[in-house]
């Protein structure tokens, strides 16, 4: 069969943040973007946090007026509730330079934001068309399939894999290894929520509220600016199958076992956004890069919804990426696992570092201490923040975990 053959310099596939971001930052230094989406855009998807350190990565995009100009949700920090425990980190005040501050967005509006973005910089775009194989090598090639049917042959001097959960390359190239994670879900849907202005509730926080019994289990609340809320719960799916009836029923009873949550969603108006239920997120490949491609953010490893690390991984993966591509195109050697991979996963564990010591309830404790030195705050509010790539702070440069097993066997004694 003879297909119509296009040529690029490179090929993204996936418009979400991190293949936008890169697309972008690849249109800056005059490179030929093409970049494929399956799904119709506008389009939900998880992840609707952001932290600061991803502010830095839409300014070097030159997305960062894009962003500004569509009025999501000012967000300065985090709030953790735990019975009758309270804390909250603002961001302005850490250890590391950069951002302190960010937004809180619907990622059908945001992802389009960005994807809309990089086209106007003069990335080629294209909805609905769907890579179906792949070719990796020197010269790499795809095979895509076109709403109507009908397919074409794509020929990159490199690949980009933006896939997110689709995670296309792992799946067509065997690259997909098992995480050591354990097995998680999360139920969330969008709630009006009309929370009274009398609650102790920052607007310009996500709260994270651990359940009232379990420490591993826990609440995302995520205020937007039209008046709703992102609402989810994370937990072991077994924790799930205590419930009856359909996921927004568990939802909503799980959410009743926790007064404080109660009190601020008494009226809330709920499902304004379909419930939704994913699990097994947790994903990692054997290698993040190969022969004339390279795996951006959740393609190639996700971690966990609780520090909203996903998005801030997926533009330090394309920051990565498009720094070695320019070497590439301008004729030096690059070499991906020490240029890309390595400096990729080194925030990945650090970041990896802090989710299992939450789930564990030692971190837990640490937020919670009531004498916490203020510059070791600093540096946890910095991680916490999305800086897990400073190596200056000494709870980034750690790469054993003491320091953090240190601090929590301060903070629980």
């Amino acid at each position: 069969m003879t297909y119509t053959v296009e040529k690029t310099e490179v090929l993204i596939i996936g418009a979400g943040p991190a293949g936008s971001v890169a697309a972008a930052m690849l249109r800056q230094r005059g490179r030929q973007v093409l970049m494929l989406e399956k799904q119709a855009f506008p389009r939900f998807s998880i992840g609707e946090s952001l932290l600061p350190q991803s502010m830095e990565y839409i300014e070097a995009a030159g997305l960062l007026q894009d962003v500004v100009q569509t009025g999501f949700q000012y967000k300065n920090g985090a709030a953790f509730v735990h019975g009758d425990k309270r804390t909250a980190f603002d961001f302005r005040d850490k250890f590391s330079a950069g951002w302190g501050t960010t937004y809180q967005v619907q990622r059908a509006n945001f992802d389009d934001v960005l994807a809309r973005g990089a086209e106007r910089m003069g990335t080629t775009l294209r909805f609905g068309d769907e890579v179906i194989a792949v070719e990796p090598g020197e010269n790499p090639a795809v095979q895509v399939r076109r709403p109507d049917g009908s397919e074409y042959r794509i020929e990159a001097s490199f690949i980009l894999d933006a896939s997110g959960f689709a995670r296309l390359l792992p799946r067509l190239l065997q690259l997909e290894s098992p995480s050591n994670f354990p097995v998680r879900g999360a139920i969330f849907c969008h709630v009006r929520d009309h929370i009274p202005a009398d609650a102790e509730f920052d607007r310009n926080k996500i709260l994270i509220t651990t359940h009232p019994q379990h420490i591993d289990v826990w609440y995302w609340t995520i205020p937007f600016s039209n008046g709703c809320c992102s609402l989810g719960v994370v937990a072991e799916p077994s924790f799930f199958e205590r419930y009856p009836g359909e996921d927004l029923d568990k939802l909503k009873a799980i959410v009743a076992e926790d007064p404080n949550l109660s009190r601020l969603l008494v009226n809330a108006e709920w499902a304004v956004l379909p419930v939704r239920r994913i699990t097994g997120y947790s994903a990692n490949v054997s290698s993040l890069w190969g022969p004339g491609y390279a795996l951006l953010g959740n393609a190639g490893e996700f971690l966990d919804p609780v520090f909203s690390s996903g998005v801030t991984i997926a533009f330090k993966s394309a920051q990565l990426a498009a720094d070695c591509l320019e070497k590439r195109f301008s004729g030096q050697a690059v070499d991906w696992e020490a240029e890309f991979a390595i400096p990729l996963r080194a925030g990945v564990k650090t970041f990896r570092r802090f989710v299992e010591a939450w789930y564990a309830g030692g971190f837990q404790q640490i937020i919670y201490h009531q004498q916490q030195q203020p510059e070791v705050r600093r540096m946890v509010c910095s991680i916490l923040a999305g800086y897990a790539w400073d190596s200056k702070n000494p709870y980034v440069d750690d790469p054993s975990g003491r320091r953090l097993r240190v601090l929590e066997e301060l903070c629980s004694a």
